[in-house]
Parts: C-alpha cells; structure tokens; sequence
C-alpha cells in the first residue's frame, strides 16, 4: 500500500452564526476554497481523482452533493467527481480519511478533500402532508439537532441536543465548570498566540461579500469567533445552557 500525504491546504475564516458570511452560499464558500487551492498548486486539474467534501446539513442550499456543486463551482473538469461525507461534527475530517484511504488503496493519487458547513444559511423544512386532508404538517429548523426524528430512535436512545450531550457527558465522567472554563481559556489563549505569530497567514482565503449596488465588497479575511482576552474568571460568570450543567455559551464555543 502507498502512502498518503497532505500536500497543501487553506480555508475560507470561520464566521459566527448570522455574522459577516451568512450572505454566502455553502457551495459557493467551499468552491472558493477548492479554486484558490489548485490555482497556487502545481497540479493539472484534469488530475484530480475526486473531491471529498464533509458536510453535516445537507438540508438546503448544501445542494445534497456540495462536494461535486463546488467542484463545479471552483472550475474543475466535468470529469472530476465529487462526493459528500456526513458523520456529524466528524464529517470534515471523515472526508480527509476516506481520500487517504482510496490513495493507499490506489484508486486514485490526487485527491482534494475538507469540509463545509453554513448554519446561517440552514433552512426551516416543512413536512409533508400525510393525506391529502391533512392540517398537521411539521416545521423544523436545521440549524442543529435532528429533524423528522425517528420516535424509535428518540425513546430508545434520546434525541438531545449536542450541548444537552455534552452536559450528559461531564456528568458521565464527573467534569466540573470549572475544568471545562480552563479548557475553554487555554483555547482562546493559544488561538491568540497562533494568530500573532502568523500561524494562519498561509491557510486564509478571503471572502468577498456583496453589501449592496452602493457599497464595495466587504473583504472577509479574519476569523470571526475568537475572544482575545477570555479567561477562566470572564468564563465563569456565564450561566450554563441548562439547569445544573456545566455547558456554557463560552465553554461550547472554545472546546
């Protein structure tokens, strides 16, 4: 079996929920991404095996095959395919394993492979009628958690939401508030020593977003997210999500 290796790599920044680009499409983002990627490489793009692209919605404008939407979308040949992986928060890096693992396995020797995701832009679903009379159609948001949920799936295993689990989680293994403060500070810290030595210079892309006929684009070039300054005593005067947990707005975030 040959071996695999990551060659290059870069990223649109990550935005906050309803931040600087929620006006832009999924496919479009990761399809930015892909062009920029091939363009500073050497590589001749009738090359490329297949695009692996994680994603966890799937629900809208993630066109049900962002991964070939935005191979397409970046100016790839026709004949590079593309698939979409989905396991969750996992997805992105799913991805990256299942294009090392088609290499080693020599079904291919050049392959793009990462995710995206847009939580901004994940749309309401309406269910549909289930005859032709009836007044009891579902509306669920995707933004996160599941939707048309099983109710096998619920009262067998649960259908908590991802920080409903992770307070399952620390009480599972006996975390406090304050451990999961600590982590979350340490977080930012590093993040913040990363961005001032130039960690992130090489990965950025930036994204031109559309303000309007009037306005020029605005230029997102920096992560949205990061707090600089946040520590363990900021991080505690937060209340938890729920009653009696240890999941705070802060300490989701930064873990």
């Amino acid at each position: 079996m040959q071996d695999a290796y990551i060659y290059d790599g870069i990223r649109t920044p990550f935005g906050r929920f309803g931040g600087q680009l929620a006006g832009v499409r999924p496919d479009d983002l990761l399809g930015l991404a892909i062009r920029t990627l091939v363009e500073r490489n050497p590589f001749v793009p009738e090359h490329f095996e297949d695009v692996v692209a994680g994603c966890t919605n799937q629900a809208g404008e993630d066109s049900r095959n962002v991964a070939r939407h935005a191979g397409l979308l970046s100016g790839l040949p026709v004949s590079v395919a593309g698939q979409t992986v989905n396991r969750l928060c996992g997805s992105g890096l799913a991805a990256m394993i299942d294009a090392s693992r088609a290499i080693r396995c020599a079904e291919g020797e050049l392959y793009i492979a990462g995710g995206v995701e847009s939580m901004s832009r994940a749309p309401y679903v309406l269910s549909k009628a289930e005859n032709p009379y009836a007044r009891n159609q579902t509306l669920f948001d995707t933004v996160i958690g599941a939707r048309f949920a099983n109710p096998l799936i619920a009262e067998q295993f649960g259908s908590h939401s991802m920080p409903e689990t992770a307070d399952n989680i620390a009480a599972d293994l006996s975390l406090p508030r304050d451990q999961a403060d600590a982590f979350a500070a340490r977080s930012q810290a590093l993040y913040q020593q990363a961005l001032e030595r130039g960690f992130y210079d090489e990965e950025l892309v930036p994204v031109e977003v559309s303000q309007g006929r009037k306005l020029p684009p605005l230029q997102v070039a920096a992560d949205e997210h990061p707090r600089p300054g946040t520590d363990a005593d900021k991080l505690a005067k937060l209340p938890p999500l729920f009653s009696d947990g240890v999941v705070t707005a802060g300490n989701a975030s930064g873990r």
